[in-house]
């Protein structure tokens, strides 16, 4: 007969005996902090491929593939003979044009001595005629205009001259920046210029190095300028490094709905190198706290999800999302609130509008 009894209790009973004390729990709020795997590419921080600007011919290679170089080291000789040429004519022309500025200095300053001594004469009346003194005028004027024509010309020499050693300068390849060559593609005797628009090598910088992170869409929210996030490489999987935030780009990919994002690593020891994969550790955060509930709390059925709310002390149900587990708990989206009361172990069987024992 106990056993008869014990089937017949009502439902709304069954509640009340479920509910026990400690049955009710508070919707905590707290920021989300976690991280997930994502992968990268290690870029150089700078890299460039070396030109010709002038022809010549390829002299002396100093330098090969691994060749370590710090900035201003000469890297390769050119050879143009016909340059040295130009330049000899060059500087021949300025020499013709410092003789002519010479010449007409002097033709300048005995027009200017006849001038000054026609007008001290020309104070005594009668002693020289009227345009004897303006055309000493005219002849002087014609001196200095000469001169100017002079000046001009040697400056245009001077300039030729410049510009002829600025290119043969060129044909000294100095390193850009400090790094290590990574590519050679010339010998000597090789014809290069900028007509052939051959490579000659290739430097780059890896004592800093960009790592390329793209992140997903739904992780872009918790992207922080200056953050340092960890990551580590399939070469040395027991070490771990770190990365700066340094570049975002602002803007999806449309096809993988990912952001680009560059992080800033020092490679003191020259451990990474450009073209490694590695797995970084995303830190992904959200801007504002987000609500918690026990993974008990949350009943999925085939029609919905939800928690059964206390509200003045029988239940509701009120529809949630779930979003990211931390421990035992789950974060919920909802109608639901901070410091709201719900069900620890919730189940559809607790019907809405029942009582709940406190």
């Amino acid at each position: 007969m106990k056993r008869i009894k014990a089937v017949l209790v009502p439902f709304c009973a069954f509640v009340l005996l479920a509910a026990e004390p400690g049955v009710l729990v508070p919707v905590v709020s707290k920021p989300v902090a976690r991280t997930v795997e994502l992968p990268g590419e290690l870029l150089p921080y700078l890299v460039v491929s070396l030109h010709a600007k002038v022809p010549g011919y390829v002299e002396r290679v100093l330098v090969d593939r691994g060749s370590l170089v710090k900035r201003g080291d000469l890297l390769i000789e050119l050879s143009a003979p016909e340059m040295d040429a130009q330049i000899a004519e060059a500087e021949s022309k300025v020499q013709a044009a410092v003789a002519d500025r010479l010449q007409a200095e002097a033709q300048l300053a005995a027009a200017q001595s006849t001038f000054d001594r026609m007008k001290i004469a020309a104070e005594t009346p009668g002693a020289i005629a009227g345009n004897e003194l303006t055309q000493t005028e005219k002849q002087r004027d014609a001196a200095q205009a000469a001169l100017n024509s002079r000046q001009q010309a040697s400056k245009v020499a001077e300039a030729a001259v410049r510009a002829f050693k600025d290119l043969q300068a060129y044909l000294r390849i100095t390193a850009p920046f400090d790094g290590v060559v990574t590519d050679r593609m010339v010998h000597p005797g090789a014809l290069v210029g900028p007509g052939n628009n051959t490579d000659l090598l290739v430097v780059q910088q890896v004592s800093q190095l960009r790592l390329v992170v793209p992140v997903p869409e739904e992780n872009v929210s918790g992207i922080m300028n200056g953050a340092t996030v960890p990551f580590q490489v399939p070469a040395w999987p027991e070490r771990s490094y770190s990365g700066v935030i340094a570049r975002i780009s602002h803007v999806l990919d449309q096809k993988t709905r990912t952001m680009p994002v560059e992080l800033d690593v020092m490679n003191r020891d020259g451990s990474l190198a450009p073209g490694m994969y590695p797995t970084v550790k995303w830190p992904v955060r959200r801007s504002l706290p987000s609500l918690f509930v026990p993974k008990t709390s949350i009943v999925t059925t085939t029609e919905r999800t939800f928690v059964v709310r206390d509200r003045s002390g029988t239940a509701e149900w009120v529809d949630v999302k779930k979003g990211v587990a931390e421990g035992d708990l789950v974060e919920v989206l909802g109608n639901v609130k901070a410091g709201d009361m719900v069900v620890r172990r919730a189940s559809d069987e607790i019907r809405e509008g029942t009582p709940i024992q406190k």
